[in-house]
């Protein structure tokens, strides 16, 4: 009988296999030896693919970035694709990736969808996101992300300086929401709350209980916000011109 076959070494394997780890056990958990035991191989034998672990992080990185919806800035060679969205609570969102008529989908919605889609991916791997939170780098699927975000703005009316804010803007928003959780963060001993001390913190024992629904909740709240300020701003903007 013959023996069955071992998957052949390849980038994407190595790239998959390190991103199970670190989700599963952290960044300090990632070396080569600790990834070769994984994969069943030589130590060696991986650096046929990634040269340094530098080099794999970022692969993991853009890995978890090319998880990130894109549609509803629209398709690189043709109109956008009209894939509906929804909030976090999983029903449907009023907006849709693109208009019946396929005309591009309005800034603020499309901004929407996007960060709610960009949280999505960076909640599923958290141990990652101190890696991703230095920037794009070099990595193909975070320069696309950059380039449908910027081009999208400046198609709508955004001067390019301010397109580049407004990305960097959200970006820091959400990277930033999907750092930690608000929630955990309170310890779940009442007697921590002394209310001589801590007079409004009474029932913050309870939080931690409802992490799901204060973390979601503060980030729709926070977007809600950014996306009308933004509203306003391009609102004075065009009234101007």
């Amino acid at each position: 009988m013959a023996r069955p076959r071992t998957p052949l070494l390849s980038r994407e394997r190595i790239v998959a296999a390190a991103l199970r780890l670190i989700d599963a056990e952290g960044l300090a958990a990632l070396s080569t030896r600790r990834l070769a035991t994984e994969l069943s191989v030589s130590g060696p034998s991986l650096y046929n693919h990634v040269a340094t672990k530098d080099e794999l992080l970022d692969a993991v990185v853009d890995s978890v970035i090319g998880e990130v919806d894109l549609s509803m800035f629209g398709a690189p060679d043709g109109p956008p694709t009209a894939t509906p969205t929804a909030k976090p609570d999983g029903t449907p969102d009023d907006a849709p990736t693109a208009t019946p008529s396929g005309r591009p989908t309005p800034w603020p919605d499309a901004l929407r969808a996007w960060a709610r889609s960009y949280r999505a991916a960076l909640a599923a791997h958290p141990n990652i996101v101190p890696v991703l939170a230095q920037g794009p780098g070099r990595r193909p699927n975070a320069l696309r992300l950059a380039d449908a975000v910027f081009g999208h703005l400046v198609e709508a009316g955004w001067p390019r300086g301010q397109a580049t804010r407004i990305g960097a803007l959200m970006r820091y928003f959400v990277t930033g929401s999907a750092l930690a959780s608000f929630a955990a963060g309170f310890p779940a001993d009442a007697e921590v709350y002394d209310a001589a001390d801590y007079p409004h913190l009474g029932e913050a024992h309870r939080l931690a209980g409802h992490r799901g629904t204060v973390d979601e909740g503060a980030f729709e709240t926070g977007l809600e916000a950014l996306l009308d300020g933004l509203v306003l701003r391009f609102e004075r903007l065009t009234e101007r011109s």
